[in-house]
């Protein structure tokens, strides 16, 4: 397993990260929440066949009902009240965090045989394809030393303050990538007072919505969909599950 909460002392190049494009990645649009168990489930079993070569890569986005969800290097003393929502323990690199509607979760199963084997630049470009994303919002995303994620500056709070908007987690095996991205479009932030967010105490959450934005989860997706092309490369045409 490789975490994605590795420390990163430069600033990684994402170059070849889009591999040769061929096959394009099939993308796949949930319309119903998804139980957070079958879904990482399914993201194994997927996975699995990705290595053997007995499947295309996949990007899957979905919502979850709400949860919390603890990383492998998650602090109990983090989970603030353990009984507010279920909490479900996962393999993906990162501390706890939340899923719940109103968040569009991106679950990245990508061979990085095919593209490049350096999964801080991954990490890396799982940002930047947050950052592209937003910019289609007019909201500038932004990456904070020592925090994988994403935030953006929040000045009406205080001198310095930041809000994270997404939060990044994966898990690599035989280099193919799963877990992902999460990007809080318009969930109740006030599910995330049972935790203490990636860890990080002395910052807060925010969400598209909080910020001013209003944006439907389609054109979110779509926004996700033009984002990751610049990234990683061309997408197969959506299917809807």
């Amino acid at each position: 397993m490789i975490n994605s909460d590795a420390s990163r002392a430069e600033t990684p190049d994402i170059a070849g990260l889009a591999g040769d494009g061929e096959p394009p990645a099939e993308w796949r649009i949930s319309a119903e929440p998804v139980d957070y168990e079958a879904a990482l489930s399914a993201m194994q079993r997927r996975t699995e066949a990705i290595i053997a070569g007995e499947a295309r890569e996949l990007v899957w986005l979905l919502e979850h009902p709400a949860l919390y969800t603890a990383g492998t290097s998650a602090d109990p003393r983090d989970l603030l009240e353990p009984d507010f929502l279920p909490v479900i323990r996962t393999g993906r690199g990162g501390q706890f965090t939340y899923h719940g509607p109103g968040q569009r979760v991106a679950y990245t199963m990508l061979d990085l045989r095919r593209r490049r084997r350096d999964v801080r630049a991954f990490v890396y470009g799982l940002e930047e394809w947050v950052i592209l994303t937003l910019k289609e919002f007019n909201i500038e995303g932004k990456r904070r030393k020592g925090c994988v994620g994403v935030w953006v500056d929040r000045p009406d709070k205080g001198a310095g303050r930041m809000d994270k908007i997404a939060a990044v987690g994966v898990r690599v095996s035989r280099w193919v990538s799963y877990h992902g991205i999460s990007v809080n479009l318009s969930p109740d932030l006030d599910h995330y007072r049972g935790i203490v967010p990636c860890g990080v105490k002395d910052q807060g959450i925010t969400s598209v919505e909080d910020l001013g934005q209003i944006v439907s989860m389609p054109e979110l997706d779509l926004a996700l969909r033009l984002g990751f092309e610049q990234v990683f490369g061309p997408v197969a045409a959506p299917e809807y599950a």
